[in-house]
């Protein structure tokens, strides 16, 4: 069977199977069975690259909550960065950057990204609601990853059927049965 690669609709793929000269009913049945086998593929590997990518998202967001749990246990402790105040600790700006990309709402009292404790919290929540939001994607799209695995599987079997039993017609004519 050629490489598909790169091909997306069904037209295309069917013009890269080759199963040999035969015109049977079979072999063009287990020909569309297999073109639609690698579209399920090539969806099921578009789910698994977002996937991946939501997995990299998570692990970046889990580290922001880890960095803002010390920093709220800092200000917390008393032990804060911030000259003026103790009892509060600096966001940086990478975290700053963090929720404004990402759209996510995180504390602004005085204008500058010191925070108390309490305010800590707010920005915490906003991360941990974030960090669920994409927790449930990926749930979502590891659903439709099984759908495509399950459905390749079925078309890929189904055309080895065909061709199994375009086969065995063959072998029958050949011995005249």
């Amino acid at each position: 069977m050629s490489q598909v690669t790169g091909k997306s609709s069904l037209s295309e793929i069917l013009d890269t199977i080759d199963l040999g000269p035969t015109g049977s009913v079979q072999m063009m049945f287990a020909k569309l069975q297999l073109a639609q086998s690698e579209i399920c593929k090539s969806q099921a590997e578009d789910y698994m690259k977002q996937i991946e990518d939501i997995q990299e998202e998570q692990e970046l967001c889990a580290k922001m909550i880890e960095q803002a749990r010390t920093l709220q246990n800092n200000a917390k402790n008393g032990t804060g960065d911030c000259s003026w105040d103790k009892n509060a600790s600096m966001m940086p700006q990478e975290m700053a950057d963090f929720f404004n990309a990402r759209g996510l709402s995180y504390d602004t009292t005085g204008n500058d990204l010191a925070h108390n404790s309490d305010e800590w919290d707010y920005n915490l929540k906003s991360l941990t609601n974030y960090q669920e939001t994409i927790g449930n994607k990926t749930q979502t799209l590891m659903v439709y990853l099984q759908d495509f695995i399950g459905q390749y599987n079925s078309y890929l079997q189904g055309a080895n059927t065909q061709i199994a039993n375009a086969n065995q017609t063959l072998t029958n004519l050949a011995r005249g049965q």
